[in-house]
């Protein structure tokens, strides 16, 4: 598939393209140019040159990422720690294809921030997606942290404990089952926990 009609790719253009409709002619025009460009030079120029707006330099890390080129890395980890939920699954979707070694330790380190704490749900996702060394203790740390009643970030939890029942970890037993009486957490832990199951023993 091209990257023109890549679903994630054409719902991004069409975020950015409402965020700069009332710019002026000059970015418009430069806007349409970038997301029609198919030369990763280019793009790997906006991303180094000095001053550009954040709308370019997310269309060029995108569009680096979807064809494996690491000089965009840097820029969707940035992205991916955005406090713009948009921006964060655009740059979890481009980093899961760019197929970086770097990228699982990153997604760890941001999901395990616990002063970024609200911006972690696409971490925990990405890492889940990736299924990396890292995934699995990320995911373990993380939940662990979430089984206050009272914690503010349980979607987060929630993911995690979805997570780890996609990669099937044994590892993962013991903080599923602290989830289980979590009134949040417990639905998504005890389906985790009945993925695990023919794994690790029995409840």
């Amino acid at each position: 598939m091209e990257i023109a009609q890549d679903p994630e790719f054409c719902s991004m253009i069409d975020r950015l393209r409402d965020e700069i409709h009332d710019g002026t002619e000059s970015d418009r025009k430069a806007f349409e140019e970038l997301a029609a460009t198919d030369d990763p030079e280019v793009s790997a120029r906006v991303l180094t040159a000095p001053g550009q707006p954040l709308w370019a330099r997310e269309i060029a890390a995108f569009r680096l990422g979807l064809v494996h080129d690491p000089r965009a890395f840097e820029a969707l980890v940035l992205l991916l720690n955005h406090r713009d939920p948009e921006r964060c699954v655009s740059a979890a979707y481009a980093l899961a294809r760019l197929g970086d070694p770097r990228t699982a330790r990153a997604a760890a380190a941001l999901a395990t921030n616990e002063l970024r704490v609200a911006y972690a749900l696409l971490p925990v996702r990405l890492l889940t997606d990736l299924r990396a060394p890292e995934s699995v203790p990320a995911l373990v740390t993380v939940l662990e942290r979430r089984l206050g009643s009272d914690d503010p970030h349980w979607r987060v939890g929630v993911a995690c404990a979805e997570g780890l029942g996609t990669l099937g970890d044994p590892r993962a037993l013991p903080a599923l089952k602290a989830a289980l009486p979590h009134p949040r957490l417990g639905p998504a832990a005890a389906q985790a926990l009945a993925r695990l199951a023919p794994q690790g023993p029995s409840l």
